[in-house]
């Protein structure tokens, strides 16, 4: 028979291996929580705009894919990124099936009926590209009559429109590059951006920018107008990473020079 005292020290010890295995039960139980509150946000982008958004090495990456990274660490959300068409990322943003848009997307008056955009975050301009050996084109000032190449449903496009051309649209930028090579097309008007890394990338052999370029309203991310608490997390980040340099890092990084004081 067991002595009060040994019955007295085993259950002490017993005691003390519950109360270890509940407590590490609990931490695990506490990490596997954090992990199930930490909100997925879907990021809606079309790769084939650098230096703004490309596929390499079949990742997703640009200037959109970390400033939206960027902001959603502020906000300790995690980032999916979903590649689609860009005329369908308005569509999939009001479906539900995207929550942000991120794809070098300008504010315009007619967008802003369907979504809700974030602050501007970056102030570029449209422009003209002509092969190298093209004489007549000089800007957008002569391209009536003449059939020019832009992605579907882009601001670019319409300039060329309102500027007298044919134009023959495109699923993606990359299609626009091979249409100009090809000769399909006499010019491609594109957000200047885009052009020059397209010309550091080899496009400078076979092609030109030429004229001045039209400046955009403001490109921002967009976010369904049914989310107004989400639209100011993404606001309020953005600011924040505007003034603690993270936007000026990742400026350097896509556009090889300082943010200008319009983008700040």
């Amino acid at each position: 028979m067991m002595n009060k005292k040994y019955v007295t020290m085993l259950a002490a010890s017993l005691a003390a291996v519950t109360l270890i295995t509940g407590c590490g039960g609990s931490q695990s139980g506490d990490k596997k929580d954090a992990a199930k509150e930490q909100k997925t946000l879907v990021v809606g982008t079309e790769a084939t705009f650098p230096p703004f958004e490309s596929v390499e090495n079949d990742k997703v990456v640009g200037f959109d894919m970390d400033l939206t990274q960027a902001i959603c660490d502020k906000l300790g959300y995690k980032m999916e990124i979903k590649n689609i068409g860009f005329d369908a990322l308005i569509p999939a943003l009001k479906s539900g099936q995207i929550d942000v848009i991120a794809a070098g997307m300008d504010a315009t008056p007619e967008r802003k009926k369907q979504v809700a955009f974030t602050d501007v975050y970056y102030k570029g301009g449209y422009t003209i590209v002509v092969r190298k050996d093209n004489t007549d084109i000089t800007g957008y000032d002569t391209i009536t009559g003449k059939t020019v190449g832009a992605q579907v449903a882009s601001k670019a496009g319409d300039h060329a429109k309102e500027h007298g051309a044919t134009v023959k649209e495109f699923d993606t930028n990359s299609q626009g590059w091979m249409e100009l090579e090809a000769g399909t097309v006499d010019a491609i008007s594109i957000d200047k951006a885009v052009a020059q890394d397209y010309m550091t990338h080899g496009g400078n052999e076979k092609a030109k920018i030429v004229g001045d370029p039209i400046l955009s309203r403001g490109t921002a991310m967009a976010i369904s107008k049914d989310k107004p608490e989400l639209l100011k997390q993404f606001n309020d980040a953005l600011s924040q990473i505007k003034k603690d340099g993270t936007y000026a890092k990742i400026y350097k990084k896509w556009f090889g020079e300082e943010p200008k004081d319009q983008d700040l």
